[in-house]
């Protein structure tokens, strides 16, 4: 095993931040590294005393593929996001956005505290030019397939030019993730009618019709239509879709305990439960958080993807997996293209 501080490309995974422990983080790692033999290298960013036991018990400690950068201290969820920065610059969360911005590692995959992991990667890293806002995007499934949910939380008060960022990071971030060219952009409102929804959408709307060149915008969408076939990518401010998204997550599990509960009532219940087990299996999985792993803050200058702090090693291996296509796809170039295209499209005087 090789302590390591630099090779472009790797993934830098904080190993301390998430509910479940190191051990399950390592154990994510080997399962992504046997799932794909050409994943970018992983640094995994931690205690060095507590990682290389760990790495020593799942075989990794011999692997090129995995490095440890030591770091002392944990962000941990109680800890307050700006206060956690100022007291504990060593722990594994700053020290794994450290070797992003200094070059060492192409994207950050954390479980760590969420309002410490966007405030630090925004100081440390900042903002792209061009990009006034992060946001974070949630791939979520939906009829037929999955979509972009942008912003998931990470700006709750935003403007309409953040929106129609917004609309740019996630129109690209699910042509990476889902493989869709030209993705179709929705606007979450109230309404489809023109001038239904309040100022932000009603402005945002007409600035997404203005850069309908750039981004291949479908119009408003209400709430009824966001599972449906409709749209590959849904832009909203982040209060809405972090209220959206914890919303449909608690409603699979409601969904899920129910449909269990129903199904075991009976013995002849039990007996169609288990004639129909194949079918449960498939909708679990096309339901399963766990399947992307993790939800990326877009548009600063380096890649930060933030997975659940209950994940597990199953979710954890989905994050890395992500993390390692926003490496191959160059992600952030092909942002910036269009970030440059629409701000210039918003100096222009607008034509009624």
């Amino acid at each position: 095993m090789v302590t390591t501080t630099g090779k472009f490309g790797r993934i830098a995974v904080d190993a301390m931040g998430g509910d479940l422990g190191p051990s399950e983080v390592v154990e994510a790692v080997k399962l992504a590294l046997a799932e794909d033999q050409r994943l970018n290298p992983i640094t995994l960013v931690g205690d060095e005393i507590i990682l290389r036991p760990l790495l020593q018990q799942a075989g990794l400690h011999d692997s090129a593929n995995v490095a440890i950068h030591h770091a002392s201290q944990v962000v941990t969820m109680d800890d307050k996001p700006l206060p956690s920065l100022k007291r504990k610059k060593d722990s594994s969360m700053i020290r794994a956005i450290e070797l992003v911005k200094d070059g060492h590692a192409s994207v950050v995959v954390s479980c760590g505290n969420t309002g410490a992991l966007m405030a630090a990667g925004t100081i440390r890293l900042r903002t792209m030019e061009g990009v006034a806002r992060p946001a974070l995007a949630a791939v979520v499934p939906r009829e037929n397939g999955h979509f972009i949910l942008i912003d998931a939380g990470a700006n709750p008060e935003a403007k309409p030019e953040h929106l129609l960022h917004n609309a740019v990071l996630g129109s690209h971030y699910c042509s990476v993730m889902l493989g869709i060219q030209n993705p179709r952009v929705g606007l979450m409102t109230i309404g489809t009618e023109e001038g239904k929804g309040n100022t932000l959408t009603v402005e945002t709307h007409e600035l997404l019709k203005r850069a309908h060149g750039i981004i291949n915008y479908a119009g408003p969408i209400e709430g009824f239509q966001v599972f449906a076939e409709h749209v590959d990518v849904v832009v909203c401010d982040g209060f809405v879709g972090n209220i959206m998204l914890k919303s449909w997550e608690s409603l699979v599990n409601f969904f899920s305990n129910m449909l269990k509960e129903e199904l075991t009532a009976t013995p002849l219940r039990k007996v169609g439960a288990l004639l129909s087990k194949g079918a449960f299996t498939a909708l679990k999985e096309r339901v399963n958080p766990e399947r992307y792993g993790g939800a990326p803050l877009l548009g600063l200058r380096g890649n930060i993807l933030k997975a659940h702090g209950s994940s597990n090693r199953h979710a954890i291996r989905s994050a890395i997996r992500a993390a390692n296509e926003i490496i191959k796809a160059d992600l952030n170039y092909r942002i910036e293209t269009d970030v440059r295209r629409v701000n210039e499209l918003l100096a222009q005087p607008s034509v009624s």
